[in-house]
């Protein structure tokens, strides 16, 4: 067994770990394994960086020969033990649980799921197409943050690699595989500033100015949208923009800025409780029995559930999941709702945070 311990003094890191716990108390960890089967195939190396006081030391636990693999877990292990926060790039699905699987098999004890377990790819795989990137492989995530790494290979063409190395030792087999997993583990440091746009989506927002602006449109029509300026909850590492159901975000360094179309005009409130209420067809609402009771019978009849409204002509914003109430539609049938924007919601700026984060988990959830 080698281990070979280099300190990552090139980092460019530009994110703040204490939002997730001291420096001192996180690991990152990577593995290199001969196949995707914990029963079928070899643990070579577990690579991990830990903060040294300076920097980030990274240290890799290299088995010479294939016997060597319960040697490196079990060295691993009893080498990480202080640590708290264990940080992985979709080792919730590989990783993890290939070590567990070997230290069952070899009757270790196994300590790391004593840990807390921040996923790096499962934190930022739901807003893939919030970033407009093709997928969430480290390596795309890399360049989306114009991040550059040395090695050019895949874990999958290192298998050849190592059986080389096993088979007469060779020095640059070996130089190729400690630079695929340092790489990797740099990497994973280095785009730790990706979980900002997270956070974007799992913090409370906090939304610094609103206002309602008269813009023309490409068609030429005067229209209204509502503007709100974002405090971002942690800097973006790169610009973004992204825009659906005619709602545009920008977010760059630490400001948004989110707009959202202003529906102005009528539209109708329908009351849920239809049969305690009669349909006024002059005055084209409805009207509670107890009111409406006094109205001559020819002037009213029996509420449905489609003519169980009364009409209001305010402005109006979209909402896609009854997260605010009460909503208004265009008619009965109509999946699209709103709400209205009171006087008093125009002084509540807890509204438009709360508003914000809603029409940005929707635009977000769309393909």
């Amino acid at each position: 067994m080698n281990i070979i311990t280099n300190q990552l003094t090139d980092l460019n890191i530009k994110y703040d770990f204490t939002r997730i716990a001291p420096l001192e108390d996180i690991l990152f960890i990577d593995i290199e394994t001969t196949g995707f089967s914990p029963a079928s195939s070899i643990l070579y190396m577990i690579g991990c960086a830990y903060w040294d006081g300076a920097t980030f030391t990274c240290k890799q636990f290299f088995a010479e020969k294939l016997e060597e693999e319960p040697e490196i877990l079990k060295t691993f292990l009893n080498s990480v033990r202080k640590y708290k926060v264990l940080i992985h790039f979709n080792g919730n699905n590989f990783d993890i649980p290939y070590i567990e699987q070997k230290c069952d098999h070899y009757g270790i004890s196994c300590s790391l799921s004593k840990m807390v377990g921040i996923d790096l790819y499962k934190r930022i795989a739901p807003y893939k197409n919030f970033l407009k990137i093709p997928n969430c492989k480290q390596k795309t995530i890399e360049l989306y943050l114009g991040i550059d790494r040395k090695d050019i290979m895949s874990g999958g063409e290192l298998i050849n690699v190592y059986q080389e190395y096993v088979s007469r030792f060779d020095v640059d087999a070996l130089s190729r595989l400690l630079l695929h997993n340092s790489d990797d583990i740099k990497g994973m440091i280095e785009i730790c500033p990706v979980l900002a746009y997270s956070e974007l989506f799992n913090s409370t927002l906090t939304v610094s100015k609103v206002s309602m602006d008269r813009v023309t449109d490409m068609q030429g029509s005067e229209k209204v949208e509502l503007v709100m300026k974002i405090k971002l909850p942690v800097p973006f590492p790169s610009p973004i923009s992204h825009s659906a159901c005619d709602c545009v975000f920008t977010g760059s360094g630490e400001e948004g800025l989110l707009k959202v179309p202003v529906y102005e005009g009528e539209l109708k409130y329908f009351y849920a409780n239809y049969r305690d209420y009669y349909y006024l067809p002059a005055e084209d609402e409805a009207m509670h029995k107890s009111v409406a009771g006094f109205v001559d019978k020819e002037h009213r009849k029996q509420a449905t559930a489609a003519t169980c409204y009364t009409r209001v002509r305010s402005l109006f914003l979209p909402e896609w999941d009854l997260r605010f109430t009460p909503f208004f539609k265009s008619d009965y049938q109509s999946k699209d709702i709103y709400l209205e924007i009171t006087p008093e919601r125009k002084r509540d700026r807890a509204f438009f945070s709360d508003y914000a984060s809603h029409v940005l988990s929707y635009i977000s959830s769309l393909n």
